[in-house]
């Protein structure tokens, strides 16, 4: 078994739910060593989701690779405990609002006493500072708070949120992009870090040319469903058997599609010789492409456009998606053996390095499933560890 990139990383994980959580995971296949410590109710996603055999298949899916210690860290001897873990650490992420740390006792200031080159991550909805900074937010009131629900859907309707938690996930990823390179810093310097990521900041760096537009023009763009906001044509079409998404991004490769299709003198003339003049007359290109696509089956559209190097694929559901012969030629589905649940399968890793690959050490934890042999490495002996679990703090 090889080692990752980040072994020798130690990371207490007091995340919950979903961007801190996937944040530290990205961390674990890293091969960091990760701590996750969870309240004597445990994450509140462990009772959420696809569930089988009593186990939370969502859970599974963001917690592999870690530990868990279970903690009441409303206690003295469980904040003692978990001052007793930072000191070993070299990372810290949560994902508290603002000043819940300094609330519990862990200032900045008693955090580098306890560990003076920690690198402390909080991920939360409006980050740290700010006016909006000590109010709840979650995934959905990300997407409405950046402007990225106002450019999804269709202009005659209401704007719609990505059906994915897009704002935790992008966040999760900020948040370890930061660590790793603030552990590359923290070699040079010897300095620790204090990392601060927001849902709202994290998604609104995604909106690329809906931001440079309005930066640029002072106007907002319109939402326009499937298709591109600047290039035409481009979106979904109908074939005899379901949908094909067509991608014919420049005039170079809408030429191919227009040869390939057939279609060079119904696509001729001023009004489709530009991208600006196809933008003008956008329905009358979408029509007479979606007529074509209709005479046969996506199958033979999809073949014919590759050939000719037209971006072009199936809209696939789920189901079809988990059996396609690229994602599984990719190994991006696994299944992963949970002692006293069975197997359980979930995405594969995206990262495929080839001296120290993303590895499944661990499945997901059960609660508390390690605190004692962690309390152990602390050196905390037997006496103590039943002490503390008879008064309820482990």
């Amino acid at each position: 078994m090889s080692q990752g990139p980040l072994a020798g990383v130690r990371v207490v994980d007091l995340t919950r739910v979903l961007a801190g959580p996937f944040s530290t995971m990205l961390l674990a296949d890293l091969g960091a060593e990760v701590i996750k410590v969870e309240t004597p109710a445990g994450d509140q996603i462990r009772g959420q989701g696809g569930m089988r055999n009593g186990f939370s298949w969502y859970f599974a899916g963001f917690n592999r690779n870690k530990r868990s210690v279970k903690l009441n860290m409303r206690t003295d001897e469980g904040m003692a405990i978990l001052k007793d873990l930072i000191r070993t650490a070299d990372v810290l992420v949560e994902n508290f609002r603002p000043t819940v740390l300094d609330t519990m006792g862990l200032t900045e200031e008693v955090l580098k006493a306890l560990k003076p080159d920690l690198i402390v991550c909080s991920i939360s909805g409006y980050g740290q500072t700010g006016p909006y900074k000590d109010r709840p937010s979650f995934d959905f009131i990300a997407q409405a708070m950046s402007g990225f629900m106002s450019s999804t859907g269709y202009p005659d309707r209401e704007p719609l949120r990505a059906g994915l938690p897009i704002s935790d996930l992008i966040a999760g990823l900020y948040g370890a992009l930061a660590v790793s390179a603030s552990l590359r810093r923290r070699e040079v310097t010897g300095e620790g870090e204090r990392i601060d990521v927001a849902l709202v900041d994290s998604i609104l760096s995604f909106a690329s040319y809906f931001a440079a537009n309005y930066l640029a023009t002072g106007t907002a763009m319109e939402r326009t469903g499937n298709d591109h906001p600047v290039v035409a044509p481009y979106g979904v079409f109908r074939a005899k058997d379901g949908d094909v998404a067509i991608a014919p991004s420049n005039d170079q490769i809408y030429g191919r599609l227009v040869d390939a299709l057939g279609l060079r003198e119904a696509l001729s003339g001023p009004d489709f010789a530009t991208n600006a003049a196809r933008m003008k007359n956008r329905p009358r290109v979408n029509a007479i492409i979606d007529a074509k696509i209709g005479e046969d089956t996506r199958d033979h559209w999809i073949d014919r456009l590759n050939a000719a190097g037209v971006p072009c694929g199936r809209v696939l559901t789920y189901p079809e998606v988990f059996e396609d012969p690229q994602i599984l030629a990719r190994e991006m589905v696994c299944e992963v053996e949970h002692p006293g649940r069975g197997p359980i399968r979930m995405v594969g890793f995206p990262m495929k390095l080839s001296e120290a690959p993303c590895e499944m050490r661990n499945p997901a934890p059960e609660l508390g499933a390690d605190t004692t042999p962690v309390l152990e490495a602390l050196g905390y002996d037997a006496e103590r560890i039943a002490a503390l679990r008879d008064g309820g703090v482990i």
